[in-house]
């Protein structure tokens, strides 16, 4: 299916759309058209004018019928998908110009006013009505045909009254013949100046259609990437005798610019990263995105850490673009005694939870972030240790920087203290505890930045 019928089935639903707004509006006037005149009538001729509203009447109500036997139709075809057969459009135009043509001739059947007196009677307007509204329909041709059907029709009118009635006196406050064929003039012209008006409108909305579903497939194309970037992240955490290690990310738009992962160096040491690139978004994903495959492929091969940085940091020199930059850490365990080796290229602050006096210290990046200059040597690593009981929690700024409605920062002080409120729980319940937190202090404030976090816990 090409974007030509795309545009055209989105199009027809639109016009179907506004054409049920153009008959409501319809109905509406014709039942305050139905009460002005009865009200008119018995303000006139008192209670006997109550003999002569049958037929306006009869009238009234062929109208009000016919209108809502084509709301119908047109509600059915816009719940069907479907479009109603063309011929359907084109009498629909010719039997609403008819009304105004028939409100002339029951005025003048009735003898309610003098019959060339009915060629300037308020029901005239109803041409204009009718022609106005059928912008709605979004057809130029249609508008255009509406207004000829109505010029025609009025036409037909004054025809009849010049052929059946004696020419009234001037004198007595009627018009010249000139003036009902400017009428009829100014009729023709209000359908031309409608189909113009329908041919903007319906420029305008299908700009506005083309627009929209450009905006779905750029969502659609969103979605995919936030589904291919999560398929990046770890499916579960590692399994490390003795330890409880958790991961988690929620970025702040359908893609985001953090990464987290975890992978077994060459030398059997396991590995935890996090990475931060400026901005979120499909711009900051795709870098991150060149970060888990970068750092997968260095890791891969050595186990030097401030080797893996400094390589890391060439390449991204070399491939993000202007503005972009990464902060990036990662920490080596060995499981069996629980060293530690820290090494953070612009990200920080580093949360490490001790047991044994209570307390969480914080540990600043050890060099710039990546992206900045090539020839940036970085280490050695800080060498830490966890005992049982201790944490190191690596997070990205989202956390710390996410402000409430007095535009307060939730802050380090903050952070440390929902750690060690949660430090007996397990890992993944410790992000959870610690979002949980962040959100309750926001106080519903929207999210502004990406939110990572690694929990590493040694339990034995």
């Amino acid at each position: 299916m090409d974007s030509t019928e795309l545009d055209s089935k989105a199009l027809q639903q639109a016009a179907l759309r506004s054409d049920r707004t153009r008959i409501i509006a319809i109905l509406i006037v014709l039942g305050l058209l139905f009460v002005f005149t009865v009200a008119r009538r018995l303000l006139l001729e008192g209670i006997g004018g109550v003999r002569g509203l049958a037929i306006f009447i009869t009238f009234f109500g062929a109208m009000v019928s016919y209108e809502v036997a084509t709301l119908r139709r047109v509600t059915r075809a816009l719940a069907d998908g479907t479009e109603p057969h063309r011929a359907h459009w084109i009498s629909n135009v010719v039997v609403e110009a008819l009304f105004p043509t028939a409100g002339l001739g029951v005025l003048i059947a009735m003898g309610m006013t003098r019959p060339y007196a009915a060629l300037v009677a308020p029901v005239v307007l109803t041409y204009f009505l009718f022609i106005s509204l059928s912008t709605l329909r979004l057809s130029p041709a249609l508008a255009r045909l509406s207004g000829l059907c109505s010029a025609g029709g009025y036409s037909a009118v004054v025809i009849y009254v010049f052929a059946r009635y004696p020419t009234p006196d001037l004198g007595t406050g009627m018009h010249p013949i000139e003036f009902y064929v400017g009428n009829t003039v100014v009729i023709l012209v209000a359908g031309l100046v409608a189909g113009e008006v329908a041919r903007q409108i319906r420029g305008h909305v299908s700009v506005a259609l083309r627009e929209a579903r450009e905006v779905e497939r750029i969502r659609g194309e969103l979605e995919t990437a936030r589904t291919i970037q999560q398929g990046l992240l770890p499916k579960g955490a590692p399994q490390i005798a003795g330890y409880d290690v958790a991961g988690w990310n929620q970025p702040a738009d359908q893609t985001g610019g953090d990464y987290f992962g975890w992978q077994t160096l060459p030398d059997g040491r396991v590995t935890f990263t996090l990475a931060d690139v400026t901005g979120h978004g499909i711009g900051a994903a795709l870098v991150a995105a060149t970060c888990h495959a970068y750092t997968r492929a260095g890791m891969a091969e050595q186990s030097d850490l401030s080797a893996i940085l400094s390589r890391l940091n060439r390449l991204f020199c070399d491939d993000l673009p202007s503005g972009k930059l990464v902060t990036f850490v990662t920490a080596a365990l060995e499981p069996s005694d629980g060293r530690l080796e820290l090494l953070s290229a612009g990200h920080g602050p580093l949360l490490l939870y001790t047991a044994s006096d209570d307390r969480v210290q914080g540990f600043e990046a050890h060099g710039i972030p990546f992206g900045i200059f090539p020839a940036m040597r970085y280490g050695p690593p800080q060498k830490l240790h966890l005992a049982p009981g201790d944490l190191l929690v690596l997070l990205t700024d989202g956390f710390f920087e996410w402000a409430n409605a007095q535009d307060e920062d939730f802050g380090i002080a903050r952070l440390q203290e929902a750690i060690r409120a949660a430090r007996n729980l397990p890992a993944s319940q410790i992000i959870s505890s610690l979002h949980e937190a962040v959100v309750r202090f926001s106080g519903g404030t929207k999210q502004l930045d990406d939110l990572t976090a690694v929990v590493v816990k040694r339990v034995a």
